[in-house]
């Protein structure tokens, strides 16, 4: 049996070309979730239902998973089913007979291309940090927008709780401020009590 599987990011984005290319297939699993999220139960069912002598078709491979890791994992999942991965945007091996050979040559094409994708992953996040490093040099980087300002009643409930002798744990749970988030906002606004350890 041809199984299909296609994901987009959200909710929003449109499922229409990948269900176009996997026109000819008996049978798809759709997730609409982004790739950094590994809780995605439609990829678990189709892991789940394919047997031995399946093809599991998908669009482009990055649709398996994000990175090398995940995109090897899922591959071994489907391996160990005996079932194969045929990916549509690579090239064709319909005209080899052999199904070994077949399979031999479609691992080294996916192997080829988990290469270089995580190449060119690894690429992109070297210019960013270059990128932020000349930035930082001219004065002009900020870094990421601060999630509460000074002033914000809550930040000010929290720092509050805290001077008045509470945990971080209980702030957590009476403010919702994460912990960790929080000790970066103290020491950020110098907020300190005299048992502190500074």
């Amino acid at each position: 049996m041809r199984v299909g599987y296609v994901r987009v990011s959200s909710k929003r984005q449109n499922l229409d070309r990948q269900l176009e290319a996997l026109n000819d297939v008996s049978k798809i699993f759709t997730d609409k979730l982004s790739g950094k999220n590994t809780d995605r139960p439609e990829l678990m069912a189709m892991l789940d239902f394919i047997r031995e002598g399946d093809i599991v078709v998908v669009s482009e491979l990055d649709r398996l998973g994000r990175n090398n890791k995940e995109l090897t994992d899922t591959m071994n999942l489907i391996q160990q089913k005996g079932a194969t991965i045929e990916v549509l945007n690579l090239p064709s091996l319909k005209g080899i007979e052999d199904e070994n050979l077949r399979r031999l040559i479609n691992n080294l094409i996916i192997e080829i291309y988990k290469y270089q994708a995580e190449s060119d992953r690894q690429n992109i996040r070297e210019r960013q940090s270059q990128g932020i490093k000349i930035a930082k040099k001219k004065g002009k980087f900020k870094g990421g927008k601060l999630k509460y300002q000074k002033n914000d009643p809550k930040l000010q409930h929290a720092f509050k709780l805290y001077l008045e002798g509470e945990t971080e744990k209980d702030i957590e749970r009476i403010t919702g401020i994460n912990r960790r988030t929080f000790r970066r906002y103290r020491e950020r606004f110098n907020v300190y009590r005299s048992d502190d350890d500074k």
